[in-house]
């Protein structure tokens, strides 16, 4: 079976070099065999921001709200795939609002998580899954450790993939973006191109968790 990859592009400027890096992987990866699907948040509806508990988790009963479109329909995404990639500039020191809006909605209680009576561990409903991400910043990979302590990608990587269970299996940083020319994003848009062609390599090898309801 061919590797199912979901990319997240997670700017709300189009046409950007996380576009160029994005779409080098995504074609690399097709090339490679792997079926890919893509949520652009430049183009694609970025969810609105929760106006209630019932927003961040799945339905449970009938009589609940059911989820926005666009959250049902990137959450079936996220479900679908194996390997996740985000692509997304570092934005005061962590990710823009963007992609923050669409995990708060879409990475939801009962579908990627779900919380124990009596623990404060969660059942972790994504396991097996992997990710990888990749991010463009002005900084220095440097200043990013001692300034930031790498919190652009500590947070989705550890509080977010992790507590899911998803296994984040690279970190790529382009940088410093400010400086760069036409030379160096050749240069990174080829090695984008070549972890698109690098995952797709991998083997199908995990089963689509099922939406929980209870």
């Amino acid at each position: 079976m061919n590797q199912r990859i979901l990319v997240v592009i997670g700017t709300p400027l189009p046409t950007t070099l996380n576009h160029a890096l994005a779409y080098a992987y995504i074609d690399a990866a097709r090339q490679g065999g792997a079926e890919v699907r893509v949520i652009d948040l430049a183009n694609d509806p970025i969810p609105d921001h929760p106006r209630s508990r019932e927003e961040l988790r799945t339905p449970r009963h009938e009589n609940d709200r059911a989820l926005a479109p666009e959250v049902d329909r990137y959450l079936a995404d996220v479900l679908w795939a194996e390997h996740l990639i985000f692509f997304y500039p570092q934005w005061w020191g962590t990710y823009p609002a963007a992609l923050k809006a669409f995990i708060d909605r879409v990475i939801l209680s009962g579908a990627a998580f779900k919380y124990r009576e009596k623990s404060a561990l969660p059942k972790k409903l994504l396991v097996g899954r992997t990710a990888r991400i990749v991010m463009t910043m002005d900084s220095p990979t440097w200043w990013n450790r001692l300034a930031y302590r790498n919190a652009a990608e500590t947070s989705l990587k550890r509080a977010i993939l992790g507590y899911c269970g998803v296994k984040t299996t690279g970190i790529t940083r382009f940088s410093p973006v400010r400086f760069s020319d036409e030379t160096a994003h050749s240069r990174w848009i080829a090695r984008s191109a070549a972890l698109g062609t690098k995952d797709a390599a991998v083997a199908s090898r995990v089963p689509v968790a099922e939406l929980a309801t209870t």
